[in-house]
């Protein structure tokens, strides 16, 4: 089991994995995340069943996360599990809205985006081996 130091470290480097291969999914084959997005605006169901899903995993990663003001990489955790949960939020409330903002983004910059998840999933990556790596030894 992992010690209480260790989660947001844990939490970062399967976050960190998740945005690696999302990332590379869509620089392989591109257009995939903007088909995603097109499924998302036509299935009411699949708007509600994320915006639950994003409400849950963002309060889980909120909550096991041990809050520690000098920790940076706890802080970083802490705030992505919220911003989670708030996605969820604004999800439920006015998906359709969201999915409107969420078209301009894809629609001519689904490789630029792609990019940035895969240069932030690289720092979460070497910030929880650095983590993971010293509480090892």
């Amino acid at each position: 089991m992992a010690q209480s130091q260790d989660i947001p470290a844990w939490i970062a480097l399967f976050l960190a994995l998740y945005m690696l291969s999302a990332s590379v999914g869509e620089l392989r084959k591109p257009g995939g995340w903007a088909a995603m997005v097109e499924d998302f605006a036509k299935s009411a169901g699949l708007r509600y069943l994320t915006g639950v899903f994003c409400i849950a995993l963002g309060a889980a990663i909120y909550l096991v996360t041990p809050w520690r003001p000098d920790d940076l990489l706890a802080i970083a955790v802490s705030v992505i599990g919220g911003i989670c949960a708030l996605e969820g939020m604004l999800i439920l409330a006015a998906g359709d809205r969201f999915v409107s903002f969420a078209k301009a983004l894809m629609s001519k910059a689904g490789g630029v985006w792609a990019g940035a998840a895969a240069l932030v999933g690289a720092g979460l990556l070497f910030a929880a081996l650095s983590r993971i790596g010293v509480a090892a030894s």
